[in-house]
């Protein structure tokens, strides 16, 4: 018998100002249940997405805050979609 676990997935949008979005990632980052995160701009054009997997921690994570704090310096208003394993 073979049971076949699959996870769920769901997302949420969060829109924040430029500079409380490098926080943000930051404390989502730590939850540990996300799977990728997108930044928008609040018209929807995708400017980066960042895949996130369990072995991604500590340095590996220095270009990615590197480059969410160059956009959010540019842009003003941006909207975070995380998206999220849950365990069925």
């Amino acid at each position: 018998m073979t049971t076949d676990t699959q996870n769920r997935t769901r997302t949420e949008e969060i829109r924040l100002d430029g500079g409380k979005v490098l926080d943000k990632i930051k404390e989502l980052i730590h939850q540990g249940n996300i799977r990728r995160i997108i930044l928008k701009n609040e018209e929807g054009k995708t400017f980066i997405e960042i895949p996130l997997t369990l072995g991604l921690v500590g340095a590996a994570l220095l270009p990615v805050f590197a480059a969410v704090g160059a956009l959010a310096a540019v842009v003003t208003r941006m909207v975070i979609v995380v998206e999220k394993t849950e365990e069925p």
